[in-house]
């Protein structure tokens, strides 16, 4: 599929897909949205010291960077397992102009589905895989990278109208069951009907304030 580099508003690019009309980001704000969604509302909302990461749709590895950058700021050490079935090339994304770390080059650089250490607090799997297979028609005991539960999940898939398979009651089942008691998931989209989803799958739900200038209410759900 075709790519599209655009700005968004707050000055951080994001890509554009003319045949699904699909951002990966936030027109509102890229690096914004995914601070505040994921690391703030998500990684900050934990306790432990030593976190293992499920990222549903590794992307631009924007959350992933922005992660990274936070383990020492929260003196935190992050198991990352980044699952995306459509990876884009390290040409691509190296044009969004995230970061000029040698860190972030590394994100994209490293081999698929070996776990490698980026940094003192930070370790990367990159799985090349259908999050449903994997969780839904296998079972996560079926792959070593993911046999291992949660504290929490960033789930940024593309919009429910424009990928429906990844936003099923099955799948949310299936992410339940995936993490420890008290693991989160967070994600941007605040649906009635994905509220509802992960309420019959066991999570506390919250509704919380949006990114600056962006979407009104994100989710948060909790495995109590």
């Amino acid at each position: 599929m075709k790519r599209v580099l655009e700005q968004t508003a707050d000055g951080s690019a994001t890509l554009f897909i003319p045949e699904m009309d699909e951002h990966y980001h936030s027109v509102k704000g890229a690096r914004t949205e995914s601070q505040h969604i994921f690391v703030d509302m998500g990684l900050k909302a934990l306790t432990k010291d030593r976190v293992r990461v499920l990222e549903v749709g590794f992307g631009t590895g924007l959350n992933a960077l922005l992660t990274l950058q936070a383990t020492d700021e929260l003196n935190v050490a992050v198991d990352y397992i980044g699952i995306e079935l459509y990876p884009l090339s390290w040409e691509m994304v190296n044009a969004l102009n995230y970061s000029d770390s040698p860190l972030f080059e590394l994100l994209h650089t490293i081999p698929w589905e070996q776990p490698t250490i980026i940094s003192n607090k930070f370790t990367l799997t990159k799985v090349e895989d259908d999050i449903n297979k994997l969780f839904v028609e296998q079972g996560i005991d079926k792959k070593e990278e993911i046999n291992k539960p949660f504290d929490l999940i960033y789930f940024d898939a593309f919009a429910p109208e424009k990928q429906p398979e990844m936003w099923s009651q099955e799948l949310f089942d299936s992410l339940y069951n995936a993490l420890n008691d008290g693991g989160v998931l967070t994600t941007y989209c605040a649906k009635g009907v994905v509220r509802r989803m992960l309420q019959a799958a066991g999570f506390k739900v919250e509704r919380l304030a949006g990114p600056p200038g962006g979407k009104r209410e994100i989710l948060r759900a909790t495995k109590i």
